[in-house]
């Protein structure tokens, strides 16, 4: 019963500290190309990775079709082109620069001008009201009326 456990606890520590398999296709050159179109496309699911580095079964679905393209003979430039049709632009890593995508491209840039031009405002009025005299209430005016005294008086000394 001993050895029987040793073996199972055996057998499981190499289970923990298997990798993954790799899929292994008859063309090197076509998968690496695959794999370059998948690092230039977006998941839908996950957004902020490309369908080369997402688990997602939509992202496996993506590198299967492009495998499927480029077996088929179809350039880089199409296939791009057939998932901009079918997606669109969104699922371009690097979306290009036309009237649908300059938000995009030239929003970070303008909500960060905004942001400071807010802050300079909200800074300048801050300043303005802290600057701005007020009258001051009757026990202050008395101490400073007595303050002038005394200083008037040491003067004069």
């Amino acid at each position: 019963m001993r050895i029987l456990v040793a073996i199972v606890l055996a057998l499981a520590s190499l289970a923990a500290i298997a990798k993954e398999a790799t899929p292994t296709e008859l063309d090197p050159v076509a998968e690496r190309r695959a794999m370059v179109l998948a690092a230039e496309l977006r998941c839908l699911v996950c957004q902020n990775q490309t369908i080369a580095e997402s688990n997602a079964d939509l992202a496996a679905d993506l590198r299967r079709e492009i495998r499927v393209q480029v077996d088929a003979g179809k350039t880089d430039a199409e296939i791009l082109d057939f998932m901009t049709a079918r997606y669109g632009d969104f699922v371009l890593y690097r979306p290009p620069l036309k009237a649908t995508t300059v938000l995009l491209w030239f929003g970070p840039a303008a909500l960060f001008v905004i942001g400071f031009a807010v802050l300079f405002r909200v800074l300048r009025a801050r300043r303005a009201r802290a600057a701005e005299d007020r009258p001051l209430a009757d026990d202050e005016r008395r101490r400073a009326e007595a303050l002038l005294a005394a200083a008037g008086e040491k003067e004069r000394t």
